[in-house]
């Protein structure tokens, strides 16, 4: 059973995560129309990955008996010209969800909540993912920025992206991970 204190904490984290879907879903588009359609792929690969992500804590919040309580979520706002700037956009967001995570760790910890210590472990670890991948993305464009050719096949690459996560929720994110 989760501790009030927690269960807020992880609603709250649900909203941000549903933020960053949408935040995502946004980014998508606008890559889009700048003529960067697979990057616009694969930002509409992370929108759907961000699903999970909120998903799987509104489930867990579920199963330990407590509340889901969903928030109205913030439209999205950022100012990106270019690729890299989405990209520099994508890392740093990645980052402030790193240390909301991180965050609740530290709560789980202080409450002694093993089982949330134990969900939030597969955060972590996803969150290092995340970062690393921006990351490598945002310094690839670094160098290739002035060269068109080269963005233009960096751009494809990106686009070759697919979606691994599960976008049918019916049967619930949990059960669709384990391929149930």
């Amino acid at each position: 059973m989760l501790g009030e204190k927690m269960e807020e904490a992880i609603n709250q984290q649900i909203n941000r995560e549903m933020y960053s879907a949408y935040l995502y879903l946004s980014m998508s588009f606008k890559a889009t129309a700048l003529g960067y359609k697979g990057s616009g792929k694969w930002l509409m690969v992370q929108y759907h990955e961000e699903m999970v992500h909120a998903i799987k804590f509104c489930e867990y919040v579920a199963d330990q008996n407590g509340t889901v309580t969903l928030a109205p979520i913030a439209g999205p706002t950022f100012e990106c010209s270019t690729l890299l700037d989405i990209y520099m956009k994508v890392l740093s967001h990645e980052q402030s969800v790193t240390a909301s995570i991180n965050t609740l760790m530290d709560i789980a910890i202080g409450e002694s909540d093993h089982a949330t210590q134990a969900l939030l472990s597969w955060y972590i670890t996803e969150q290092v993912e995340e970062e690393k991948t921006a990351g490598e993305i945002m310094r690839t464009l670094t160098l290739i920025i002035n060269n068109p050719t080269a963005l233009f096949l960096y751009d494809k690459e990106l686009g070759l992206r697919i979606v691994t996560v599960p976008i049918d929720f019916s049967l619930g994110v949990t059960a669709a991970m384990k391929g149930v």
